[in-house]
Parts: structure tokens; C-alpha cells; sequence
């Protein structure tokens, strides 16, 4: 690297300090969150909790029923299936497609990389974890894998996320970014609060999910938007500056 190079390269970092403070500040505060649920599950303190919404989400004289009309059963039913993953690689493939033919290959291979890569780190801590599924309800969809964290909530959110936080750096205009990334937002509560409905999963999987998935999401636009460029390198715009 050139003296020019580091010169610009510390002038973007100083340009960007605050909120690299407040996103590395947010990334320590929820690595210590994740640890302490974690540690909590783990020695059995978090039950009562549990078992307490469960039990609340389901009528008391038949716990095969959930709370509330027959539609919102069949329609958290498919929401849930936003999070699974063959929704979820159908829809990192097509944004990753659409990005390539847009000759935005960096950000493309970058979105594609890190949805992956989050895929594996929820399967990891599930395996590391290994917390049986809830059987304080009878379950209204089938499972079989282990229930800490739970992949639906973790994966929509790594997923959801990330594609909502590195697509909202291609957008030229601030409420299409806003849009992007509450839609991100939305889509992984949304979805999280499904696998509870369902009893599937207990709620602290979901909080752990919740957090994990969107650590792992502010840390890749953390990397990308010091390291990835957002647009076409013939566009000629600077890295990441929108108009």
C-alpha cells in the first residue's frame, strides 16, 4: 500500500470514527448478552421462564391448541417458512445473481459469503450447545434437529439483515435504505416469534437467535463498509457515498 493510500485509507477510518465506536460498542454489549443467556440456559435458570410463555401461548384445557382463531395458526405457519432454507437460499441466490448482473461483484460475492458462513456458525452453536427441543407444548409443525438457537430466527436474521444492511448501501436515496433495513428487521421478529407460537422452540432460542444473527449482520457491514465497494466500478461514484 502506497503513502497515498494509507493516507486515504486512515482519512475514511477518522471520517467514520463515531460510528465505528458505537458499532463496535454495540458488538462487545451483545457478544456479553449472547454469553450470559448462554450461560443461563445452560444451567437450567431460564425454565420456569419458558415454560411460563408456552404454556401462555396454548389453551389451558387442551396445550394441542394454540391462543386465538384458526387463520393465525395457518398464517404463522407460513410465515415460519420465511425462515427456512430453501426460502432463504432461493433468496441469497437471486439477490446474488441480480448483483453479478449488475456488475456489483464485490458486494455480490461479499452478501453470499457472509449469508453462508452465518449458516454455519448457527449450526456450530447448535452442536456446541446441543439443548434438546421444548416439549412443555405439543408441537404444530415437525422438528428433529437441537433447539439452542434456534436456526429459524438466527438464520432469518443473519440472512434478512445482512442482505437488508448491505442492499441498503447500493440504494442512492435514505428512505429506501430505511425501508430495506426495517423490512430486514421485521422479517426475522416476524418469523422468531413463529417458532414460539408453534412450540418449537422455547423463547430463549429465539432471543439467542435474535442476537446472534444480528451480531453476525452488523459485523459483516462493519467489514464491508470499510473493505467492499457498494456499486459498479464504472459508476463513478466513490465507495459507499450515496447523493
Amino acid at each position: 500500500m502506497s503513502e497515498v493510500q494509507r493516507r486515504g485509507f486512515w482519512a475514511r477510518l477518522g471520517a467514520y470514527e463515531p460510528l465505528t465506536l458505537i458499532t463496535m460498542a454495540s458488538i462487545a454489549g451483545g457478544l456479553f448478552v449472547l454469553q450470559r443467556l448462554t450461560s443461563e440456559v445452560l444451567e437450567g435458570e431460564t425454565f420456569r421462564f419458558d415454560e411460563t410463555i408456552l404454556l401462555a401461548l396454548r389453551r389451558a384445557n387442551d396445550l394441542a391448541v394454540p391462543i386465538g382463531p384458526a387463520w393465525l395458526t395457518h398464517a404463522v405457519d407460513d410465515i415460519t417458512s420465511l425462515g427456512g432454507v430453501t426460502v432463504l437460499s432461493l433468496l441469497t441466490g437471486l439477490i446474488t445473481i441480480y448483483l453479478l448482473l449488475d456488475r456489483r461483484w464485490p458486494i455480490a460475492l461479499f452478501i453470499f459469503s457472509s449469508v453462508l458462513t452465518g449458516w454455519l456458525a448457527s449450526t456450530t452453536l447448535k452442536i456446541l450447545i446441543a439443548r434438546p427441543r421444548p416439549d412443555v407444548v405439543p408441537h404444530l409443525v415437525e422438528v428433529s434437529d437441537l433447539s439452542f438457537p434456534s436456526g429459524h430466527a438466527m438464520v432469518s436474521a443473519v440472512t434478512y439483515l445482512t442482505l437488508g444492511a448491505l442492499l441498503a448501501r447500493t440504494q442512492r436515496y435514505r428512505s429506501t435504505r430505511i425501508f430495506v433495513l426495517a423490512a430486514g428487521v421485521f422479517l426475522a421478529v416476524i418469523i422468531g416469534l413463529s417458532r414460539i407460537y408453534l412450540g418449537v422452540h422455547y423463547p430463549t432460542d429465539v432471543f439467542a437467535g435474535w442476537c446472534a444473527g444480528a451480531l453476525w449482520a452488523l459485523g459483516c457491514w462493519l467489514i464491508s463498509k470499510r473493505f467492499v465497494p457498494s456499486r459498479a466500478p464504472d459508476d463513478g461514484t466513490s465507495n459507499g457515498v450515496s447523493h
